[in-house]
């Protein structure tokens, strides 16, 4: 069980002692990254690397930490097509390495990943050590062959350094980085980094402070303005590519927020992109829709979307909803939603159509739609909101009260950004957050409406 809750870390531990502040966004679709080429060769034997991560698109090669000089001299630990982690070194076109067993599919979580480079270890099995929130993986899926004693890697010699990057297959990686340190010449267990919580058994981060040595670096992506700076000490700087100081997130290992889930079963699903924030329509005549990642049964709580066309759908759903009609995701039972086009309340429980009731003012596109939810009160309620002011306020939701809810948005053909709090695609002007001040909206928070994280629904939810 300890490995399991270990493994499965939601970020929901408030630590008291060390908290995360900040993250860094990356988008593929930017290719958004940081690169640095050391001046030196050091310890290419001997090395760790640690970073926390929260995946927010799957089944792409997303490169954690590359050394690249081409395609057959390079250093390589990243996320395959297939949600595995390799590690892989090629020198001259003679190569060893791994890829691991395990799939990390988990968009909700974040995963403390750590990888020991220890060459000169008599056992060959510990010469790469790769371990998951403190725990170490050794089941292994394909076998590139296991380094021979001494054996010098790529990383650590004066060739490119990439961070979110994979210059051997042209691709970059859709996540969530904290937390991210290479400690050059030593191999430290992943206890330098993190520890378990003796109330919960969940790995947590603590404040590590190791001898990075030459070419080591810390990144704790607290300065929006640089966030490549290295706080080691060592002046190890990144240099960001195509990242700005919008890419800076509070989601962290400390305080996880919500964002859309890629994996959520339906028929049309949209694509997530921007963070897990932006859920995305394809072609043709389909809706296509997304669900948070967190759900709530009591409380109170609220998010935003960026209106992008008429044709957009925001509100709550349950999990288990279902369509109403065919594959239409706008038409889907089990929802309490707000859609913008037609200017009105839909409230589906599990086996009635549509109960509207319509919406004052105007809709148009670029406006900030709020989602508030209280499951506090009786009957429980939902309010929405255009640019700051109530639209439909305080409804009862019917046949929906007393179930866990989950944010939920459908559409058409456009893209819609959401705010959950913890990063969004959108400009914020007002910078507003809620009474315990987390998140970062457009809009303050109705008194007593909270964002959705897990500082939040460790006391509310």
């Amino acid at each position: 069980m300890e490995v399991l809750q270990r493994t499965a870390n939601r970020g929901s531990i408030s630590t008291g002692s060390y908290e995360i502040g900040n993250s860094v966004k990356l988008e593929a679709d930017n290719s958004e990254n940081f690169t640095r080429t050391p001046s030196s060769n050091t310890n290419r034997q001997t090395f760790t690397f640690s970073t926390w991560v929260k995946r927010t698109e799957l089944g792409i090669n997303g490169g954690l930490i590359e050394a690249y000089q081409d395609g057959s001299n390079f250093f390589l630990f990243a996320f395959t097509t297939g949600d595995q982690i390799v590690v892989y070194n090629i020198d001259s076109s003679v190569d060893y390495g791994y890829v691991y067993t395990p799939v990390f599919r988990d968009t909700s979580a974040w995963y403390h990943i750590v990888l020991v480079s220890d060459t000169t270890n008599s056992t060959a099995s510990d010469r790469y050590q790769l371990y998951v929130n403190g725990v170490r993986i050794t089941d292994i899926s394909q076998d590139y062959g296991t380094p021979p004693q001494n054996y010098n890697n790529n990383l650590n010699s004066t060739i490119a350094h990439n961070i979110g990057k994979r210059a051997d297959g042209n691709s970059y990686n859709c996540c969530y980085l904290a937390e991210t340190h290479l400690v050059d010449g030593t191999a430290l267990a992943p206890t330098a980094f993190g520890e378990v919580d003796s109330a919960s058994g969940i790995w947590k981060p603590i404040d590590a402070s190791p001898t990075y040595g030459t070419n080591g670096f810390y990144l704790d992506y607290a300065d929006a303005a640089d966030l490549g700076d290295d706080e080691s000490g060592n002046g190890n700087d990144y240099t960001e590519n195509n990242i700005a100081a919008a890419d800076q997130a509070t989601d962290t290992p400390t305080n996880n927020f919500c964002t859309w889930l890629p994996l959520w079963t339906y028929t049309n699903m949209a694509t997530i992109g921007n963070g897990g924030t932006s859920s995305i329509g394809g072609g043709g005549s389909v809706w296509r829709g997304a669900k948070g990642s967190m759900g709530v049964s009591k409380g109170k709580w609220y998010w935003e979307q960026k209106a992008s066309g008429s044709d957009t759908i925001v509100g709550w759903q349950t999990d288990n909803c279902i369509s109403a009609s065919g594959s239409n995701s706008h038409n889907v039972l089990d929802t309490v939603s707000f859609y913008e086009g037609g200017n009105f309340l839909w409230i589906k429980d599990s086996t009635s159509g549509r109960n509207a009731d319509s919406a004052s003012g105007t809709h148009a596109n670029g406006q900030i739609v709020g989602c508030a939810l209280n499951l506090d009160s009786d009957p429980q309620t939902v309010t929405f909101y255009r640019n700051g002011s109530a639209i439909i306020s305080d409804r009862n939701i019917d046949g929906l009260a007393n179930k866990t809810l989950f944010p939920q948005t459908s559409h058409y053909n456009q893209t819609s950004d959401a705010n959950f709090g913890g990063y969004t695609n959108f400009t914020i002007s007002s910078a507003a957050s809620d009474a315990n001040g987390y998140g970062t909206f457009e809009y303050a928070p109705p008194s007593g409406y909270y964002a959705l994280c897990t500082k939040n629904l460790a006391e509310f939810g």
